[in-house]
């Protein structure tokens, strides 16, 4: 009996041990099983933009970085680099998403025209998407809402009213240029370019005047000069905004820390800028402030014309406006307030960056080739006396030269060397098949400087965009696209180049201008969503008088 016993509790015992040996592994199963799905998760969440565009050739990745490390020692160039490495069409990694750079103006071509349809969108980059104001402009505006837009806008850019401009355009150029020839020291050109192109476009865009190009004293900067303004100028706060969240538009590792998660982790941006943006001092605290700053101050300018609606104003906003009115339901549904916000900032956006920039890129180029600059000055002095303004028809056909003088600094410091798309379905571009959802990214910047189309590329030569050149007949059409290509192209390129010429013709019918001892040598830039100069353009003026 006692036997049975001892028996029956050893029995029990095992049977115990047995149970909780299995309860330990049924939970080690389920622990390494999670950690497998885990681990799998993200893996196949880091490595499955590249797995859909393996084939593509490319350089190697390192881990979350991607390709950051190369665009970080070779900047700008990296992509010059890798496309003599590894041919037209090559794989490049932003941290973790895949990018297909295109460096072939037939492959340019075949996104951005002939399969248009399959490839219609921009694709957002992580600045843009850490900014819901910048998202909802042209620019990045998505299929239907994208076409109704542009097809409304276009009709602000006809020849005659873009010729109506020329009167406004010309006051604002001759006001910002008052005081150069009291000017006994250095001035930062690209603030000054930069102060004229924002008023233009703000008179243009909105219909007001930011008063940054009244008569002053033409070494102030962009900064100096706005907070020497009043501190309740509602005026001198927009500017300081703008200007602010423009520069924070970063496509490296110096952004706010959302935008490096955007560039590293894509899904944590979201929510961490949720998260950081409710911190303050930080970097996205301090964006998100400006730009709630700039879509209140951009509502109240949309909100005041809505209920005034004159008739007589001719600025971009008044007319998106009309045509909001005016037309089908659908555009009344498309230009909602916050759209109708956007799309007059990015106006404001586009026209005074890069037009700013390719002033200053010309005036830079110019001085530092004194046969350019005797050409240009012959054909501006040979259009008539100074006093005479010369009318949009002049600007487009009486300055071949001035015009190609623009065109080769446009190719010398290219302003947007990338040129972003994505694809809406799986399509064959090269050779290659891509997933739905693949970033094509055009690279007019790598084209601009590759000696098969532009031989001694980095030789200065106005004369190679001569319609009667050798080099011009046989250079591929799609070569050069400054503006980019097809549908997506620029709306606002008639507009910035009348502005220019404009400009330009106002400056050396007065004053020729020298190199600084003071700036740097070559002029570094500065690359985020459109390339910048790092320290300014720092010149001496000389009356030609």
């Amino acid at each position: 009996m006692v036997l049975l016993l001892l028996l029956d509790a050893i029995s029990h015992n095992l049977l115990m041990k047995m149970e909780w040996l299995c309860t330990v592994y049924r939970t080690e199963s389920m622990i390494f099983t999670l950690i497998g799905i885990i681990t799998a998760g993200v893996v196949s969440y880091l490595y499955g933009p590249y797995w859909g565009v393996r084939k593509v050739p490319g350089p190697p990745i390192v881990p979350l970085l991607g390709h950051i490390p190369l665009m970080a020692k070779y900047g700008p160039d990296v992509f010059s680099i890798l496309a003599n490495r590894y041919g037209p069409i090559f794989r490049f990694h932003m941290g973790r998403q895949a990018m297909i750079i295109a460096a072939d103006p037939e492959l340019c071509r075949e996104v951005g025209i002939k399969k248009f349809k399959d490839v219609p969108n921009r694709s957002i980059p992580s600045p843009i998407a850490a900014s819901p104001l910048h998202q909802k402009g042209l620019f990045f505006t998505r299929d239907a809402r994208w076409s109704t837009m542009r097809n409304s806008i276009l009709s602000m850019y006809q020849p005659s009213h873009l010729a109506s401009l020329v009167p406004t355009m010309q006051s604002f150029i001759e006001s910002a240029t008052h005081n150069l020839e009291s000017s006994k020291q250095d001035i930062t050109f690209s603030d000054l370019s930069l102060r004229m192109a924002t008023d233009v476009i703000g008179q243009a865009a909105f219909g007001v005047n930011f008063g940054l190009s009244k008569p002053k004293s033409v070494t102030d900067t962009i900064d100096s000069d706005i907070n020497n303004q009043d501190s309740g100028n509602e005026v001198s706060d927009f500017i300081k905004q703008h200007i602010f969240s423009t520069t924070q538009l970063k496509m490296d590792l110096s952004g706010s820390l959302s935008i490096i998660l955007g560039l590293l982790v894509p899904v944590l941006q979201e929510p961490f800028r949720q998260i950081l943006k409710r911190i303050p001092g930080t970097m996205d605290w301090k964006v998100d402030r400006t730009n709630k700053k700039l879509s209140h101050r951009l509502d109240e300018i949309v909100s005041k014309r809505m209920i005034e609606m004159k008739i007589e104003s001719k600025d971009f906003l008044s007319l998106i406006l009309k045509a909001r009115e005016s037309d089908t339901e659908v555009s009344k549904n498309v230009f909602t307030p916050d759209y109708i916000s956007a799309t007059a900032y990015e106006h404001l956006l586009a026209g005074s960056a890069t037009t700013a920039f390719t002033l200053s890129s010309v005036v830079y180029l110019v001085s530092k080739h004194p046969e350019v600059e005797k050409e240009l000055l012959a054909e501006i002095d040979g259009f008539g006396p100074h006093d005479q303004k010369p009318t949009a028809h002049d600007l487009q056909h009486k300055f071949p030269y001035l015009d190609q003088v623009i065109k080769e600094s446009m190719r010398f410091y290219f302003v947007s060397p990338l040129i972003a798309r994505e694809t809406s379905k799986q399509v064959e571009i090269g050779g290659y098949l891509l997933p739905k959802g693949t970033w094509i990214w055009l690279a007019p910047g790598v084209l601009a400087k590759d000696p098969r189309h532009f031989p001694e590329p980095d030789k200065f030569k106005p004369e190679r965009f001569d319609q009667n050149c050798d080099e011009e007949k046989r250079r591929h059409p799609y070569a050069f696209i400054p503006f980019g290509i097809g549908p997506r192209a620029c709306i606002g390129q008639k507009f910035s180049v009348q502005e220019i010429k404009l400009s330009l013709i106002h400056l050396y019918r007065k004053y020729v201008f020298r190199h600084s001892p003071n700036m740097e040598e070559p002029l570094e830039l500065q690359f985020g969503i459109v390339l910048s100069f790092k320290k300014g353009v720092k010149l001496n003026v000389i009356n030609r008088a």
